[in-house]
């Protein structure tokens, strides 16, 4: 590493597909960082080289399992043992983020939580992309960069040129996103009203808006299951739309989400690579937000301002 540089780039095991991608954005090599494991899955985390005094950038996001949060807070921990001197978490994907808030009693917050280990670990900033809810800001004690993917899908969606466009959300809860794409694109904007019969099981859906003779784009910041993507593709395709996209922030697609994609009337489904796409599917495409993280990585590095290089 050159010893001008203020500043280090590091990954965890399952981002170092996106961390290369970053440092090639920004022309600085990936830092040396060692994991070991033990035969029992515990794990040691350690640099193999100097950050004494540095600004460390630590990708990693925390998808499922837990290993990689663990991981993440390990890295930071060795990090501020090693004495950085800044820290600054890069989670593209920040999970447990569906967990926001007490909907039943009893249960946890786990945004909350999560957000109290990176605080303890010892972070002293975060960059993190499309937060499932973005008031969850406001569980950070510590600034919170948040980026949108929006600078990356609408272009995506201005190169199709389709006529008659029109913008859908799969819940209500999304629709604050989907009106802003609508408004932005000039376009009508459709809302799915769905009810859950339990977790990841859509019971009804119904669609308000018009759809005949519409090509439609559903925005949402997550796909799982696809099990509500795949059911509102369903119900506009028999409602008159005359294609259906989907574009969503994180490609979680667990279990059955593959399958249903293909088998779905959807013509694709548009994701970035915040997280790792196994396959499966060959509807789905990823576009990479490694040049939004990077340059978002030299904007926090030179002081310049983050918010200007939104487009909404």
């Amino acid at each position: 590493m050159d010893e001008k540089s203020s500043f280090m780039v590091f990954s965890g095991t399952k981002s170092r597909y996106l961390t290369e991608k970053i440092c090639q954005n920004l022309g600085c090599p990936m830092g040396n960082i060692q994991v070991t494991h033990f035969s029992d899955g515990e794990f040691v985390v350690s640099y193999e080289e100097t950050i004494r005094g540095r600004d460390v950038f630590l990708v990693q996001s925390t998808f499922p399992n837990s290993d990689n949060l663990m991981e993440l807070l390990l890295m930071i921990d060795a990090a501020r043992r090693a004495s950085a001197r800044n820290i600054i978490a890069v989670i593209p994907y920040f999970g447990w983020a569906r967990q926001d808030r007490k909907d039943k009693p009893r249960v946890s917050i786990a945004a909350k939580l999560v957000a109290n280990l990176l605080s303890v670990a010892g972070i002293d900033r975060l960059i993190t992309m499309d937060l499932h809810a973005d008031q969850e800001q406001g569980f950070f004690d510590v600034p919170v960069d948040h980026l949108y993917a929006s600078s990356i899908f609408l272009p995506y969606i201005k190169s199709l040129n389709l006529p008659e466009l029109c913008i859908a959300t799969p819940d209500v809860g999304g629709s604050k996103r989907a009106n802003t794409y609508a408004k932005f694109l000039d376009c009508p904007l459709v809302l799915c009203n769905k009810t859950r019969a339990k977790a990841n099981e859509v019971a009804s859906m119904q669609i308000i808006g018009e759809v005949k003779g519409k090509n439609v784009i559903i925005v949402d910041d997550m796909v799982d299951t696809a099990g509500s993507i795949t059911k509102a593709a369903e119900i506009m395709k028999k409602e008159g739309a005359l294609s259906v996209r989907a574009i969503a922030t994180h490609c979680i697609m667990s279990g059955p989400a593959s399958d249903r994609v293909q088998s779905s009337s959807l013509e694709e489904m548009v994701f970035t690579d915040s997280i790792p796409y196994p396959g499966g599917s060959d509807k789905v495409v990823q576009l990479s937000c490694a040049p939004l993280i990077a340059e978002t990585i030299r904007r926090v590095e030179t002081c310049e301002s983050i918010s200007s290089q939104y487009i909404i």
